[in-house]
């Protein structure tokens, strides 16, 4: 999952990107509101933690931005604001959750999996299906052609992100994003390698290529079989 973390404490932010790309999310972070705004209008992610004490544009002023300019991005707000006031008027900004700081990390990963889990295809907590093709997204165990595996951290990310959007085509720089966010120098075929290597996997039939454009995730090859 690639998180999009606006935080200007820094201390407190390097805790949480440590954190969170412990558990093999993709995070970009910035410190800035106006840029966080730039960023939801002109990036995708699939989530976003949002403090509201931020320079040149407060956090509420961002979300509400973001949201009419019809990015529906799931939000958790993340502030020092306890007032029930300050509450109402996040969540009616179009927030999806609000928590105030100090708070647990465990706590927010398990907002963040709750309102992930919301929008997406589900059969059972944490696993998103497609077909015969079962992924733990807690864990990041995949069941497919009658065997198990944990996957490693790129193949989990780029999976993930086509099993949630089973049928629809994948940008190469979207993938690239699942992996790497804003950071640069990967290789130039280390998505081929990976999509490669996921292939063997679940079935070359399930990740098609569409030349010259990205990956698609394939439901009925996903559903026909799911073997090697």
């Amino acid at each position: 999952m690639r998180i999009l973390l606006v935080e200007d404490d820094h201390p407190l932010a390097r805790t949480m990107l440590d954190m969170l790309r412990q558990d093999q999310h993709t995070v970009d972070w910035l410190d800035d509101g106006q840029q966080a705004l730039t960023a939801l209008k002109q990036d995708h992610f699939d989530l976003v933690i949002l403090d509201l004490t931020l320079p040149r544009l407060d956090g509420l002023d961002v979300l509400r931005g973001a949201r009419q300019a019809g990015n529906h991005t799931p939000v958790i707000i993340l502030t020092a604001r306890t007032e029930l006031d300050e509450k109402l008027l996040g969540l009616d900004a179009g927030a999806d959750d609000y928590l105030t700081k100090p708070f647990a990390m465990a706590e927010l990963k398990a907002r963040m999996r709750a309102i992930t889990r919301r929008g997406a295809s589900t059969s059972g907590d944490a696993e998103l299906q497609v077909g015969q093709i079962k992924l733990n997204t807690d864990t990041g165990q995949l069941v497919a052609g009658g065997e198990k595996s944990v996957l490693p951290r790129s193949e989990f990310q780029i999976l993930h992100y086509l099993m949630r959007h089973p049928g629809q085509v994948a940008t190469r720089r979207r993938l690239e994003e699942q992996l790497y966010g804003w950071d640069s120098g990967a290789e130039s075929n280390a998505l081929e390698v990976h999509i490669h290597h996921l292939r063997r996997r679940i079935g070359k039939p399930v990740i098609r290529t569409i030349r010259g454009v990205g990956y698609v995730l394939d439901p009925e090859a996903a559903g026909a079989s799911a073997c090697r």
